[in-house]
């Protein structure tokens, strides 16, 4: 029987915002609470933040929530502080990803403040703490519940490199729930919510099972980012992106063939639509022979055969058609 969309809509949520848009005003902070009310409910208490906050809130963010594992990304424009005691977040684990900028956490007993700057992640089981940004700073925040993660977490804080196979796996995954939270139905937010805690597990154990069917979308994802990101280089193969993710290249390849394509194929047709969008610039356009090796071909002929297979067009064709297009 198929849940009513209330009980469905009440198990996840989701919204975004930009208030460095000119006109946003002081009315940033106000759309991010009635989001945050509205969108993610009570299970996740919106902290007390400082009137200079509130004030000028300008930020670029996205909330995403699943059953009881919130996900929140900011880019911020401005400082953000929390102002006052933070409060029910006792029965709460976090995780802050940084990626660009500072993040600051302070108020514990043991520590009065704890830093932590790009390329890091913290992840944190214990009393509620102050926390707050320097300008220019993206963070992705992971708020769990404690009870899935202990007893390895109990009141510690770990503290290490956002670039690990673990916490990349995490992440896409996390970015994933992101883009599609508004259109899951009952068992793709349990899915969504299981991958999640099993992610952090894998992110607390420092080991990921990439055998477990379940964890394949992410696996994949992870790998679409490392390939995107190494696109030119020569050393990019499938044994290299397994590598990265620390598991095996059968299992990176069985991932990507429970999504309906290879490794390879994806390496390819990346490369190739790089390829096709230099053609189409309206600026200096590389000849084939530059692209082709620039985009790791063995030779002109190779690029122009898999250009023409999957465009229909050869690159001189192609890039013709484009002048032609912009000329009208």
């Amino acid at each position: 029987m198929n849940k009513p969309a209330a009980e469905v809509a009440a198990t996840r949520g989701g919204f975004s915002l930009d208030s460095t848009v000119p006109g946003a005003g002081s009315r940033g902070f106000d759309v991010f609470r009635r989001g945050w009310l509205t969108q993610v409910g009570d299970g996740f208490p919106l902290p007390t933040f400082s009137a200079v906050t509130t004030g000028d809130f300008r930020v670029r963010s996205r909330v995403a929530k699943v059953l009881d594992v919130a996900v929140t990304d900011l880019d911020s424009a401005t400082v953000i502080r929390t102002g006052g005691t933070p409060l029910g977040y006792e029965d709460q684990a976090r995780i802050y990803v940084v990626r660009r900028g500072t993040w600051f956490l302070g108020g514990s007993p043991d520590r009065a403040e704890y830093t932590v700057a790009a390329g890091q992640f913290l992840l944190r089981h214990g009393p509620p703490l102050h926390f707050g940004a320097a300008p220019d700073t993206t963070v992705q925040i992971l708020t769990l519940p404690s009870a899935m993660l202990e007893p390895r977490l109990r009141n510690r804080s770990i503290a290490e490199s956002a670039d690990s196979a673990e916490m990349r796996l995490l992440t896409a995954h996390a970015n994933m729930v992101h883009t599609t939270v508004a259109a899951l139905g009952p068992a793709g937010v349990h899915a969504a919510h299981g991958a999640l805690i099993e992610l952090a597990k894998a992110v607390v154990a420092g080991r990921f099972d990439g055998t477990e069917p379940g964890l394949r979308p992410a696996l994949v994802q992870a790998a679409k980012v490392l390939a995107d990101r190494y696109l030119a280089d020569h050393e990019l193969s499938p044994a290299m992106l397994a590598r990265e993710l620390n598991v095996s290249t059968r299992t990176l390849q069985r991932a990507f063939t429970a999504a309906g394509e290879s490794v390879t194929t994806y390496i390819r047709h990346r490369r190739l639509e790089q390829a096709r969008h230099a053609l189409a610039a309206p600026s200096r356009r590389p000849n084939v022979s530059e692209l082709a090796a620039h985009w790791q071909f063995s030779d002109s002929s190779h690029f122009i055969r898999a250009f023409k297979k999957r465009y229909g067009q050869t690159p001189i064709e192609y890039a013709r058609s484009t002048r032609t297009a912009g000329s009208r």
